[in-house]
């Protein structure tokens, strides 16, 4: 009996198996029914991939059940298990790429022709392919800005993955996701299937990843160039150039060792500050004096992602990308500033700040316009808003009135989240 229990093996996270068995795995995937809006956000694959909406139910809820949307992958049974561990480790790693949910396989059709093994991730909320985000189709105009953020956090994924002694394989615009950060964007692996753990990288394997980044990505930004949808005037090679340089200053900049001025008490702080700046916590370093005595060699010795990231997480207990995270702590480190000795301690005034500055403004956006960019970007944005009107009045318009001139005048030509309907579920 085409999948019948005995054919089909769904195998993944316990609470996600019920939605996921009720999908029509007798059909191929090509023929699923997709929701026009989710087509877009799916970018292009070497294999058929859908996007769909499963009804999530929480046990002993009466309620209507939430929706879920996950990504589904056609493959042989062998890459799909494979690539599921790799996300699996990934994940335990806190490395930045899509949730592996489940493999199915023992599929047939309904005349009992077999059918290819799939692998399920979970939708990424508020990210986009790089060529959803080149097409304009998000709102706001695309710039050589926009492909210089790409390019950079592209960069910053493949550091991290390196680091984590992962080689990938494929390192490409089409295998990676992009949601905004602030003035950036973080990247997301989404394709894991050529890659490889290590213990640690070598250089030479390092520099292998970086030849094959760099072609695919000159090769992609080729081809969008010839459909006119990017600004005039895009040269593929040197974008693809600028994720090679992007790496390289990166990579030298938190594991390479650098040579400080012994004299200066504050020369170790700045050193470690710096990497902070870029996003990374410094655990372990290594400090010794040069011959002459006069200079200090500092080197990180071991580095982890996400220092701001994981600051917010710890005072204010809200998930965010980094960059978004630093400019929180900067607006809440400006209002720690104003209040008068003697202060309550910073996470007591971290509960104030999260009520009456960010959920103040985050909690002004109509039920209309709700859904459209992730919370921690509007606020973000809401900011920069209200610096450009302070620039253009001569003086400082007010964060209230900021938020309001941002929710009528941007806000509606904004959708990074891709889709808001929470319809068209797929069924059998």
């Amino acid at each position: 009996m085409p999948n019948s229990p005995s054919s089909l093996s769904i195998r993944g996270l316990g609470e996600e198996i019920a939605s996921l068995s009720h999908l029509p795995w007798s059909i191929p995937l090509e023929d699923w029914p997709e929701d026009p809006s989710l087509a877009l956000q799916r970018g292009i694959s070497r294999h058929v991939v859908r996007l769909v909406r499963a009804p999530l139910e929480e046990a002993g809820s009466e309620s209507s059940p939430e929706l879920e949307i996950y990504a589904v992958k056609e493959t042989i049974p062998e890459i799909a298990e494979r690539e599921y561990q790799i996300l699996r480790e990934l994940s335990h790693r806190g490395a930045p790429a899509v949730e592996p949910i489940a493999v199915v396989e023992g599929r047939s059709s309904d005349d009992g022709e077999a059918l290819q093994a799939a692998l399920i991730t979970r939708f990424l909320p508020f990210s986009s392919p790089y060529r959803v985000i080149l097409s304009g189709a998000l709102g706001g105009k695309v710039t050589g800005f926009e492909i210089e953020n790409m390019a950079s956090a592209l960069a910053l994924l493949l550091v991290r993955l390196h680091l984590l002694g992962f080689w990938w394989g494929d390192c490409s615009l089409s295998n990676t996701l992009f949601r905004r950060d602030a003035d950036s964007f973080a990247a997301y692996l989404v394709d894991a299937e050529t890659g490889e753990f290590h213990q640690s990288l070598s250089k030479g394997q390092r520099e292998h990843d970086l030849e094959i980044a760099h072609f695919n990505v000159a090769a992609e930004l080729e081809d969008i160039s010839l459909s006119d949808v990017i600004y005039p005037g895009l040269d593929p090679v040197r974008a693809s150039d600028a994720v090679i340089r992007r790496y390289r200053r990166l990579w030298s900049a938190i594991t390479e060792p650098r040579s400080l001025d012994a004299s200066d008490r504050q020369a170790v702080e700045r050193a470690m500050r710096t990497v902070q700046d870029l996003g990374f916590a410094v655990e372990e370093v290594e400090i010794s004096y040069g011959d002459d005595g006069q200079h200090l060699k500092f080197t990180p010795k071991v580095v982890a992602a996400d220092y701001h990231k994981v600051r917010i997480l710890d005072l204010m207990g809200i998930h965010v990308e980094e960059f978004q995270a630093k400019r929180l702590l900067a607006s809440f480190d400006r209002y720690y500033s104003r209040i008068q000795e003697p202060r309550p301690s910073r996470e007591e005034v971290a509960k104030v700040w999260l009520e009456e500055v960010f959920h103040h403004v985050v909690g002004q956006v109509p039920p209309s316009l709700r859904g459209r960019i992730e919370d921690a970007q509007l606020f973000h944005e809401v900011l920069e808003h209200r610096w450009y009107l302070g620039e253009r009045a001569g003086r400082d318009v007010g964060l209230d009135f900021a938020t309001k001139d941002y929710i009528s005048s941007i806000l509606p030509s904004r959708m990074d989240s891709g889709t808001l309907s929470n319809e068209a579920e797929v069924t059998p």
